[in-house]
This record gives C-alpha cells, structure tokens and sequence, in this order.
C-alpha cells in the first residue's frame, strides 16, 4: 500500500493479507509482481493458497521490504518507476492493492507495466471508493472532508477514485477493464433515517457501500 509514498509522509500499515483480492487473480498465473508489497502479507496468503506460484514485490520502505524478503520470492527496494531491474514481459499479473492513489501518475504506472506484463497478462488494482457512504455522508451532511491515517480518506492519498472514474483511467490506458467489482462493503448504520434511504434507494446507493472497487484489467 505504499508504492509511491514519499519516505516523508509515509503511513506504516498493518501486515495484512487482503484475501478479498486473491479471488481475482486468475486461476493460470504463475509469476505475479505486488506493487507496494508492504509487509508481503497478501504475497504470503497468495503463495499459501497457489502451490508453486512465484511472487515478486516492489516496496520503497526499507524496514517493510527487508520483512516481506522472509515471505517473497524477491523483493526490489524502491518506487515503482522505469529503473526497476525487473524481467521483461514475465508476470503474469501485475497488483497494485490500494497503491495507484498514492502515485502522483498512475496513468504512467499502468503505461509502465506493458513492459514487465507477458503476453495476456492483466494489472489487478484495489482502489478506494471516493463515493463510500462513509465519505459520502460527511460531505453532504456536515460540508467536511477529513484526511485519516487510513482508508478512503489516508491523507498521503494524491488520487481519488470513483467507480466510473477508475474505469474510465483504464480505458484511456487502454486496457480492457474485465472484471469492476466492490469489495469490503460497509454501510450498515444504526441511524434509523439513513437504513430507510438504503431500502428506497438500493439503486443508485449500491456504490456507496463499498470501501474499495477492484479491477481486473489487461492491456488491449
């Protein structure tokens, strides 16, 4: 989760494994590169459930990379950028698990990873949802936006996403967006008023009760 974070403004995150995106990565890769490792938890949960499977990780903090080496299969220390000494056209999958909001050009990132992709490859991202309920409802209500030490709102966040605005990054790098699902749903409330607005208005609040979309994309 921390790929392009400067060393400044670094947040230290958990050691968490995020098994809600090992269902996305498809069922026939072999060699996947994690961007912004952290810890190596997902990597390790990874290679726990897929026998054989090779995870590189590219993570910029020291102490976190040195911790994810144990767990990895190999570990660059650094940002994601074009001087990576990494293997061309090797992965089979590229993931960025909440990593591209942190960069000031994703967009670069998602051109970048052509060169590091094999053929059919895809790049798989797990993006904050801008329109969760939980940012959602302090803006129209209180007119407030409050940066956090994590989640939609981490204050070293320089992007922010919608479904549809994700989508659309994608199409403009173009990539084919396969699979735009939400994960990590989280609305329930114990305010009476905002579960009634959740029963008439299923529709169109169904983006706001998810924490994060993921995406499984692969370029055209």
């Amino acid at each position: 989760m921390s790929a392009a974070v400067s060393p400044l403004t670094r947040t230290s995150y958990p050691h968490l494994s995020r098994h809600e995106m090992l269902a996305f990565v498809p069922t026939d890769c072999r060699r996947v590169l994690d961007v912004g490792c952290n810890t190596g938890a997902f990597g390790e949960a990874l290679k726990r459930e897929r026998a054989g499977i090779e995870v590189w990780g590219v993570e910029p903090d020291h102490a976190s990379a040195v911790r994810a080496r144990q767990l990895l299969d190999h570990v660059d220390e650094g940002f994601f950028g074009p001087d990576l000494s990494l293997p061309a056209h090797h992965f089979d999958a590229i993931i960025f698990n909440d990593v591209l909001e942190h960069m000031a050009d994703p967009w670069a990132a998602l051109h970048l990873c052509r060169r590091w992709l094999a053929p059919g490859g895809v790049v798989l991202a797990s993006l904050p949802n801008l329109l969760h309920q939980g940012t959602l409802w302090p803006l129209l209500h209180d007119r407030d936006f409050r940066y956090e030490d994590t989640g939609v709102r981490d204050r070293t966040h320089l992007r922010f996403f919608t479904r549809r605005s994700a989508v659309r990054m994608f199409e403009e790098c173009r990539y084919d967006v396969l699979r735009a699902e939400g994960i990590n749903e989280n609305w329930w409330t114990p305010s009476l008023r905002r579960r009634l607005l959740y029963r008439l208005l299923a529709g169109p609040l169904q983006e706001t009760k998810y924490v994060q979309f993921a995406f499984v994309a692969r370029p055209v």
